[in-house]
Order: structure tokens, then C-alpha cells, then sequence
């Protein structure tokens, strides 16, 4: 009797045994065995940084996280007294050329032309009488009462006076043409480089007043009012919402034979529904990104691929970084 309860006993628990089995194989086949694949990304958009080319303290912030704008909308206002001081010094040396320039073009004062005239006209008056002079001595020295000394000194001193004439005479065309062509241009050279420092300095004071180039959402403001900022530093970043894409992470085997141009539908937990999109880009990750070793059962690696897809039509609301499902 005693051994028959054993054998019952174990027979029990066999039969224990084997119906835990079974049922954990059920539930394992269940839970795990036709599990589809899921591939998860998520919503993306464009974003560009707004920088200032001048370092300045932060006057104003005229908006702020959230806040949506338009191409042209004043982002910030910047202080920076050192560009003011430039373009005081950058006006001063434009003003200084433009004189220059103009005294060039005008020429020797009048009172300048005058007095060189009458420096001429009294060379031509010394011209005239040493002319005179020389014809008398050489008269004089034909008839033989007048030395050869006499002669050449008479004739020296007519030279000389004829050459004085001259260079009177260059001295008021000078005076009268004014500049020569070089020096006008050298001059109007000056006043170019002035103009060109002047728009310089203006393009960095409008620097100082940083303008929204696109349109979108300011995502995130970096400086406080009273900060100062470097050249370059990002003052805040602007989302460009019109500009969205889904990033999915897709190991090669998963691929299907998707390629550009291929679309596909993903689901969007956010909304409850299903978004047709278009794949504009795939990519390996290279050797450092996820990939799943398949070697140890005499296989191969399989990599992952960066795949970016653009919804097919607006989806009103949706917004980056929420998920994207494709399910396999």
C-alpha cells in the first residue's frame, strides 16, 4: 500500500512537472514567438543658430522660447560701443578724402594761378630786354668796337632768360591744369578705400540688431538681457517647422529592399494614426554604430542604416522628437 502512494506520488509530479513545461512553452510561443518587428525614430526638423558677426552685451530680447517668427521679426538688440567708435573714426577718414580728392580736382587757388601769370609775364618782360641787349652787343661786335667777352656774356644772359621764360610758363600751365591725372586718381582711390571702411562698419552695426532670416520657432535662448556675447556665439535657435523629416535607425536585414524614392507608412503614437512617408536618404552608420554580430553561428554582420523620410502630406502638429513606429 505504501509503495503504491509512492508511485502515485510520483506520478504526480510528473505529470506536474510536464504540464509547467507545456505551459511555459505556451506562454514563451505567445509572448515571444510571433512577436512582429517594431522600428522605432522619430520626428526631426531644421534648425539654424542665430550668431551675431560683432561681440556686444545683450540689450534686448524681443522674444523668447516657444515664440514663432517671421522672416524680418527683431530676435535680439546688441550694445557694442567699440563699432560707434569706429564708425566715427571710419566718417572722419571719409570726409578727409573726399577734401583731398575735390582739392585735386579743382586745382591751384586762383590767387595761386595769378601769381604764377605774373611770374611769367615778368620772365617774358626779361626775355624781351636781354633779347634786345644781345642784338645790340652783336651789332656792336660786328663793327669791331664791342670785345667777343661782351658778346658771349650778352648771349649767356639772353639764354638764361629765355629758359627762366620757359620754366615760368610750366609753372602756370601747372598751376592752370591743376592735378595731374594720377594724382586725381590716387585721390579718388582714397575716397574709395574711405567708403568701403564706412560700409564695413555698417554692416556691423547691423550686426547689432539680429533679424530672423527664416521663418519658424524659437527653440531655445542661450544669453540672458545684460550677457555679453563673443563673435559668433550663438544668441538662440530657430526651428524651422516647415522643414520636418522621420530618422529611423534600420538594421540591413529589416531594409526590404527600400531604397530614395520608396514609401512606406508609419505609425504615430501621438496622433493615433497611420503617416504616409518618403525616404530621401539612406545611409550606413558606419562601423561604430549599432550592428548585430551574426558570426558566431558561421554568418555574417549585419550593419544599421540611417534612413530619413519626409511625411507625404502636412501632419498639422507634428512636432520634433516625437515617434515614429514601422512595424514589420
Amino acid at each position: 500500500m505504501e509503495k503504491k502512494s509512492q508511485h502515485n506520488n510520483i506520478l504526480l509530479a510528473t505529470f506536474g512537472f510536464a504540464a509547467v513545461v507545456v505551459l511555459v512553452g505556451v506562454i514563451g510561443f505567445f509572448a515571444f514567438g510571433d512577436k512582429e518587428d517594431v522600428i522605432q525614430g522619430e520626428v526631426e526638423v531644421s534648425e539654424y543658430r542665430v550668431s551675431s558677426k560683432v561681440p556686444g552685451r545683450i540689450l534686448e530680447l524681443r522674444v523668447q522660447e516657444g515664440d514663432y517668427v517671421k522672416v524680418g521679426d527683431t530676435l535680439a538688440i546688441l550694445d557694442a560701443p567699440d563699432v560707434e567708435a569706429k564708425k566715427v573714426q571710419a566718417v572722419g577718414a571719409e570726409d578727409a578724402a573726399s577734401a583731398l580728392s575735390t582739392m585735386a580736382d579743382n586745382g591751384a587757388r586762383r590767387e595761386q594761378v595769378r601769381g604764377a601769370f605774373q611770374v611769367w609775364q615778368q620772365a617774358k618782360a626779361g626775355l624781351e630786354i636781354a633779347e634786345k641787349s644781345y642784338g645790340r652787343v652783336q651789332r656792336l661786335f660786328d663793327e669791331g668796337v664791342m670785345s667777343a667777352q661782351k658778346r658771349d656774356e650778352a648771349y649767356a644772359n639772353y639764354k638764361a632768360m629765355e629758359a627762366q621764360a620757359k620754366a615760368a610758363k610750366s609753372q602756370y600751365d601747372m598751376a592752370l591744369a591743376g592735378a595731374r591725372r594720377e594724382e586725381r586718381e590716387a585721390a579718388k582711390a582714397q575716397v574709395r578705400r574711405a567708403q568701403g571702411a564706412v560700409q564695413e562698419v555698417n554692416s556691423y552695426i547691423r550686426e547689432t540688431v539680429q533679424v530672423a532670416q527664416m521663418e519658424g520657432e524659437v527653440s531655445d535662448v542661450y544669453p540672458k538681457v545684460g550677457e555679453l556675447v563673443g563673435s559668433g556665439s550663438p544668441i538662440m535657435s530657430i526651428s524651422v517647422m516647415s522643414d520636418q523629416w522621420g530618422t529611423f535607425n534600420v538594421r540591413e536585414d529589416q531594409l526590404g529592399g527600400m531604397k530614395v524614392g520608396d514609401t512606406f507608412t508609419a505609425y504615430s503614437p501621438a496622433f493615433d494614426k497611420d503617416i504616409r512617408m518618403k525616404v530621401y536618404y539612406i545611409k550606413d552608420e558606419g562601423s561604430y554604430a549599432v550592428w548585430k554580430a551574426t558570426k558566431s553561428n558561421g554568418q555574417y554582420d549585419l550593419k544599421t542604416f540611417e534612413v530619413k523620410a519626409r511625411p507625404v502630406d502636412k501632419v498639422d502638429g507634428l512636432r520634433p522628437g516625437m515617434s515614429l513606429i514601422i512595424k514589420k
